[in-house]
């Protein structure tokens, strides 16, 4: 299945039904008043969030959206019937935008969470509503309003505690697998992870959290390089991120080096990265060799006091500290979450 997180849609509530202008005509029945019904309201457009759904896809191919109208009223003081409300279903974690003027219509952050991103028009009044003391001929009556309508951008970023990042081939994808039970795409070549993948980290019985692995960055990809600038935005609920940086003998970036540019790239594309907690994984311990690279990225981390976690995910190395050490910084990022609702 392909993984598509952005797409534009139209959307077009139903109109409200005509009121009608009408008045009795029975036999036996003199100075028959008027007896216009009112007109149905139409559908509204509403957006329910859905775990059944990872992607965008299906939207992609039906762009149109449009609520069915309200009944018009009848004579006989018969009421138009009023339209049910359209349902678009999309991931959780979506957020609706209006194309015009970049407002947030909506964002479902839970399953089975509705909103209205577009409002249907009101059925107008039959001329029986009008009917007064003074007034006991009227002849006016209402149309109905029309529903809203306009071209909206939906987007999705992935709901996850801890967001991974690093260059292509620091170990992601391995790492992901060996905590949770995702199996992305591995592979000895840059860009293996070409869509986000999502993994569920069990750190006891009582407590896990889920981790996402975006595509690798590289320098520039604020700017649009690589395929990072394109997921970046799935990284921006993450409480908490863990920089990847490979650590091997082989390896062609200085750690160091590679590291600020990570931190760097994340701070262009969005200022309030920077103010996100993070950690720094050493990845691929392994096939460290004599340990400079290492050596080199701990003494950074010191100076800086950083947390640093050397690991394997192909040996199993660190893992089990760095899993403890997530979890615990999930729980306290969650707690003030807890006591403010």
């Amino acid at each position: 299945m392909d993984f598509v997180d952005q797409v534009k849609i139209y959307v077009k509530a139903g109109d409200g039904g005509n009121g009608v202008r009408s008045f009795r005509r029975e036999k036996h029945v003199p100075c028959g008043g008027p007896d216009g019904g009112d007109g149905g309201h139409g559908g509204d457009i509403v957006l329910e969030a859905t775990e059944r759904m990872s992607t965008l896809l299906d939207l992609q191919f039906q762009q149109h959206h449009i609520a069915k109208g309200g009944g018009h009223g009848e004579g006989g003081n018969r009421h138009g019937r009023s339209a049910p409300a359209h349902v678009i279903r999309v991931p959780v974690g979506t957020i609706a935008r209006e194309m015009d003027t970049d407002d947030i219509l909506a964002d479902l952050t839970e399953d089975g969470q509705r909103a209205v991103i577009a409002h249907a028009g009101r059925g107008g009044r039959g001329n029986a509503r009008f009917a007064s003391s003074t007034n006991r001929v009227p002849t006016k009556c209402e149309p109905g309003t029309r529903g809203e309508e306009y071209w909206i951008q939906l987007e999705l970023k992935l709901l996850a505690d801890v967001g991974l990042v690093g260059y292509p081939n620091a170990g992601k994808s391995t790492l992901i697998g060996a905590v949770s039970a995702a199996r992305p795409k591995i592979a000895d070549y840059p860009f293996t992870t070409l869509v986000p993948n999502l993994g569920v980290v069990a750190v006891s019985e009582e407590q896990s959290f889920v981790i996402a692995d975006v595509p690798g960055l590289i320098e520039g990809a604020h700017e649009g390089k690589g395929l990072g600038f394109q997921f970046l935005r799935h990284l921006e609920r993450t409480s908490y991120l863990l920089h990847l940086v490979d650590v091997s003998q082989d390896v062609t970036v200085d750690p160091v080096e590679g590291l600020q540019a990570l931190r760097n790239e994340l701070k262009l594309y969005n200022p309030a990265f920077a103010k996100k907690p993070f950690a720094v994984a050493a990845t691929k311990l392994d096939i460290a060799g004599d340990c400079k690279n290492l050596k080199k990225l701990e003494a950074h981390c010191r100076r800086r006091r950083l947390r640093l976690f050397p690991v394997s995910a192909v040996t199993n190395t660190g893992l089990k500290p760095l899993v403890r050490f997530l979890g615990e910084q999930v729980a306290k990022l969650r707690t003030p979450l807890k006591k403010s609702v």
